[in-house]
């Protein structure tokens, strides 16, 4: 008796607690209110009661915050420390300039990393689903033996979590990736350790569907090339292996339509004005230039080339390496540090015969502002830098 009086004890606390979110309120009320949590509060309150957490970690909750326009952009870091080459993910919300951390990644579960080497930071891929609150590492290489590894690991934001999903079917380092229609493209990279001979480089490119859980085939790049900047445009993927300056040679660049499933060769204009780090605002494509003081680029696509942006280049305290990533106008710079520039873009729009393009930026300019790291950041630098809605 003793034993069924306990149960019925529990029973009617669980379907209490399941009836009531918030003591009080309507189940919707409640829902409402747990809707409006800034993205950085939800862990805090999943712990609160098995009912939050239910509640905050159902998918149709995240398509409420969706509907609603209550999900908000965050920047989420990948860093490592410059003396340990620790791993490590923050996020910046920046609206209250604030820094949260997430879960260590489960890279052992992923079986790239056994605890007796260090991994080799640059040498992982990192690619967002923005507004599906998704972010997924790929590849990497192990640091004692430069071994390419398969490594495919994703973050929700719905749980504020990492799982281990289906190892990429070729091993890779130093490659590039991007997403396309809610499916992840990989390309290029080493196949062997480190930099190696062209031979080396991989020109198989794979898909993945994070729904199925399932890589396939996709058409082959017509020359293997190791990472230097990509991005994403209008649904196609752009690659580049680096700009002429100090070269002797022309840098070559493709790109890919996933409709048609073929590459192209990159416009001349494009590949050779492509200086820099790259970032998509509303469709159109920036480029932070790693020469001089590392001013900003706009791309014109009707005339095959590159416009200056009025103001000045990046703030000169923020000290590279740097990973950008662009939020509605605004580009933002992530330093060692985790200092980060932020630069709005603004658009003036030219007034026939004003004179107004005389420098030829089309109207564009930026400004910038600096937002320090906190003072425990000092030895991390950043990798990447995604954008996720939470």
């Amino acid at each position: 008796m003793a034993s069924s009086g306990r149960e019925a004890a529990v029973a009617v606390a669980t379907a209490s607690e399941v009836k009531e979110l918030i003591p009080g309120l309507p189940d919707e009320v409640a829902e409402y209110c747990l809707l409006r949590l800034p993205f950085p509060e939800q862990s805090k309150a999943r712990s609160v009661s098995s009912s939050w957490k239910r509640a905050i970690s159902s998918p149709s909750f995240h398509l409420a915050k969706k509907n609603l326009f209550l999900s908000l952009p965050y920047l989420f870091v990948f860093a490592f420390h410059r003396s340990t080459f620790r791993l490590q993910w923050q996020a910046f919300d920046p609206r209250s300039r604030s820094w949260f951390a997430l879960p260590p990644m489960p890279l052992e579960a992923a079986g790239c990393a056994d605890g007796s080497a260090p991994l080799c930071p640059p040498a992982f891929a990192c690619v967002a689903i923005p507004h599906r609150g998704e972010l997924f590492v790929l590849g990497g290489m192990r640091s004692d033996t430069q071994t390419p590894l398969q490594t495919l690991i994703s973050y929700r934001a719905s749980t504020n979590s990492w799982s281990v999903a289906a190892p990429m079917p070729t091993p890779r380092s130093f490659f590039i990736a991007g997403s396309i229609g809610g499916k992840i493209f990989a390309a290029g990279g080493y196949a062997a350790g480190g930099a190696g001979d062209e031979d080396d480089a991989v020109c198989t490119v794979e898909s993945y569907d994070p729904a199925a859980d399932r890589w396939a085939p996709a058409a082959r790049m017509m020359w293997g090339v190791s990472r230097y900047d990509a991005a994403v445009v209008g649904g196609r993927l752009y690659v580049t292996e680096g700009w002429t300056w100090p070269f002797s040679f022309s840098p070559r660049g493709g790109v890919y339509n996933p409709e048609a499933d073929n590459w192209e060769e990159m416009r001349v204009g494009m590949r050779d004005g492509w200086t820099g780090v790259s970032v998509v605002l509303a469709g159109r494509l920036f480029v932070v230039s790693e020469y001089g003081d590392c001013r900003v680029k706009i791309y014109d696509e009707a005339e095959d080339s590159w416009r200056s942006v009025g103001g000045g280049g990046v703030p000169s305290e923020l000290q590279k390496p740097f990973a950008i990533a662009g939020i509605e106008s605004r580009i933002y710079v992530v330093s060692c540090g985790l200092n980060i520039g932020v630069g709005t873009v603004l658009h003036r729009n030219p007034v026939a015969g004003a004179g107004t393009d005389a420098n030829g930026d089309g109207g564009w300019w930026v400004e910038w502002e600096v937002v320090k790291g906190p003072e425990e950041f000092a030895d991390l630098a950043a990798c990447s830098s995604q954008v996720l809605y939470a």
